[in-house]
């Protein structure tokens, strides 16, 4: 073998070791977007499971909030359909937050109900859980990001685009929830 074929077979070598990194990394982040999906599934899962038993106790005390108790039960309902899409889950997902937020405010009205230890109790679940729902959508953000940076970076947009790779977006909060509590108005109700 001459040396221009030697050359040759280690460049070819050297660009299908580059190919199959490229298409392995690839690959790497999209199965961490599909875990880190998993991991907000998980916490919204627990969360579900949460309000049944939160709703019941808040039922016990608070028989005035019941639309903001029927729609907190529509919503869950409707985040537990199967084959929901990642946005129809993000949508049901801010809704619902929205709804607990809004009843956690309630609550503030029933001084017997802050006190009930079931009711406590399920409200330190709940704001574990939605810690850890947090972290997950941290999570997953950070996944999209180092995905969309990878299929859309030269030359791993070329295997990307045979891999039919698309954009996915990250985790977006709703403009509601991106405003500053005004806590005077929470003490004024």
């Amino acid at each position: 073998m001459n040396t221009a074929t030697i050359a040759f077979l280690a460049i070819a070598a050297i660009i299908i070791i580059a190919i199959i990194g490229m298409y392995n990394g690839l690959i790497r982040v999209k199965n961490q977007i599909d875990n880190a999906q998993g991991g907000i599934d998980a916490q919204l899962k627990k969360r579900f499971d949460l309000i049944p038993n939160l709703v019941e106790t808040v039922k016990q005390f608070a028989s005035h909030e019941k639309d903001l108790l029927e729609n907190i039960v529509a919503l869950r309902n409707s985040g537990l359909k199967q084959n929901l899409s990642d946005t129809e889950k993000a949508s049901v997902d801010q809704k619902l937050s929205g709804a607990l937020s809004g009843l956690m405010v309630q609550v503030e009205n029933y001084p017997d109900l802050k006190s009930n230890e079931n009711f406590l109790n399920l409200q330190r679940n709940l704001n574990e859980v939605e810690s850890q729902l947090s972290a997950a959508r941290r999570s997953f953000n950070a996944s999209v990001t180092d995905y969309n940076n990878g299929i859309e970076s030269f030359p791993k947009n070329i295997i990307a685009a045979m891999m039919g790779l698309k954009r996915r977006d990250v985790f977006i909060i709703a403009e509601s929830e991106k405003a500053n509590a005004n806590v005077k108005n929470l003490f004024n109700s």
